[in-house]
């Protein structure tokens, strides 16, 4: 399994993200061709070798022509829907991280999403960075992201809306939910972007995993710190044994009200959204009225998105939400041969055990269909034409089969935007620090 591990010993902000994702091994040319198809005329990635701390490291900024844009999110959307040189995939990463910040700054405004404009977040270099950062670990295709606890820092920063203590109320509410360290620094060390890059995409929070190291990718910041090397981290490697359990988060919701139909729909848009599983229960509720207990298993980083189809579809007054560890057979995709044709299914397994086959139900159906034969029929010559054995003899020969398939996971304006972590950075803020604690903080909202 391919882990990406972000060491946030300084925090994290867009731009660091991307210096490191380059530094970690990540073709710069790649994310230049994605930000050219954006269509931002005279916009410029620009990257150099720095010595943070006495570390080499790499520093990007984003050189463009000034502008005084606003954006709304639906601007945003427009712009990278346009961008043909992306992927859906990082096309939809892309837009989960700045929905992410919408979602946050509506909740802090009052305000619905669709009425947020962004200031320094809409800004050009931060949607560079953003945009890159989606590409660029859709690129690095690592099957599970890991943080470290993250520092907000210390001290206040002048928004549009007064002083504020850090971390400012967008980067709090992106922050719910991980784990926080403090670090002694008078400077917003983690900024909306950046947080919103962990809540989109990190699986979960800890040390440095068990992992065979790969690469190293060290993205500096701008600002110097006393005694600390203004960097972020990027560990990429791979688990040296299969891994066997995972993070998951639970939501649950009880509904009196809602129709079948509608709880129907409402499990097909979960599961066509991404989640892992859903599935219903009836419930006696207060006073014995009859009731469905509607329950997600979802991705960490996928949570909030689920979450809104719930409320969005069952108008529910409230959804549980709850961490959970999962023991699970990792798997991979097995085709076996009946009798009528071939027939796909899960094959899975756990260290030292012997694997499992299971067909899988549409292929199974169809090929009955075509063949004029029982389903049961055709599920029982898949399962026996299954050779475990054989599976069995192939797992021991190479230690451990192939993991699963990765999930879609899978900013300075001198008119050369200079927005790395000094933290100057993009995220919906712009920082620019001066040696006391205020700071020059335009904070991205409606």
């Amino acid at each position: 399994m391919r882990i990406a591990y972000l060491d946030c010993s300084t925090g994290i902000s867009g731009d660091m993200t991307l210096a490191a994702l380059i530094d970690a091994g990540v073709d710069p040319a790649i994310l230049r061709a994605a930000v050219d198809s954006l269509g931002l005329e005279g916009v410029k990635l620009v990257t150099q070798t720095v010595i943070k701390g006495g570390f080499r490291a790499t520093y990007v900024r984003v050189e463009h022509p000034e502008q005084h844009a606003h954006r709304h999110l639906s601007d945003i959307q427009a712009l990278i829907d346009k961008a043909r040189g992306l992927t859906p995939a990082q096309r939809d990463l892309a837009l989960r991280i700045f929905g992410a910040v919408a979602a946050a700054e509506a909740r802090v405004h009052g305000m619905t999403v669709d009425k947020i404009h962004f200031h320094e977040v809409g800004a050009i270099d931060s949607i560079v960075d953003i945009v890159g950062a989606a590409v660029g670990f859709d690129v690095l295709g690592a099957d599970q992201i890991v943080a470290s606890r993250i520092p907000t820092g210390r001290g206040q920063v002048s928004i549009a809306h007064g002083i504020c203590t850090v971390p400012t109320p967008g980067t709090a509410e992106l922050l719910k939910g991980m784990p926080l360290v403090d670090v002694p620094i008078d400077a917003e060390l983690t900024t909306p972007t950046g947080a919103a890059i962990l809540k989109t995409l990190v699986d979960r929070f800890g040390p440095l995993p068990e992992m065979a190291i790969q690469s190293i990718g060290y993205g500096a910041g701008t600002k110097d710190f006393p005694e600390r090397a203004n960097l972020l981290r990027l560990f990429v490697g791979t688990a040296e044994t299969p891994a066997d359990s995972d993070s998951v988060t639970l939501l649950e919701t009880n509904l009196d009200d809602v129709s079948a139909e509608i709880i129907g729909y409402t499990k097909r848009r979960l599961l066509e959204a991404g989640a892992l599983d859903v599935f219903s229960a009836a419930i006696q509720m207060k006073k014995d009225r009859p009731g469905t207990l509607l329950t997600v298993i979802a991705r960490p980083a996928d949570a909030d998105m689920l979450e809104a189809i719930l409320f969005d579809e069952t108008a529910t007054f409230g959804i549980r939400r709850s961490r959970m560890e999962r023991s699970k057979r990792s798997r991979r995709e097995h085709t076996v041969t009946t009798p009528w044709g071939p027939v796909r299914g899960k094959l899975g397994w756990r260290s030292g055990q012997s694997p499992v086959f299971t067909p899988e139900f549409e292929d199974c159906a169809r090929v009955a269909a075509a063949a004029g034969v029982p389903l049961r029929e055709v599920y029982r010559a898949a399962e026996s034409g299954c050779d475990l054995s054989q599976v069995t003899a192939a797992t021991d020969a190479t230690d451990a089969p192939p993991a699963e398939p990765a999930h879609d996971h899978g900013h300075t304006h001198d008119q050369s935007h200079d927005h790395s972590h000094d933290h100057s950075h993009d995220h919906g803020h712009d920082h620019s620090h001066d040696s006391a604690q205020k700071h020059s903080h335009d904070h991205g909202h409606g």
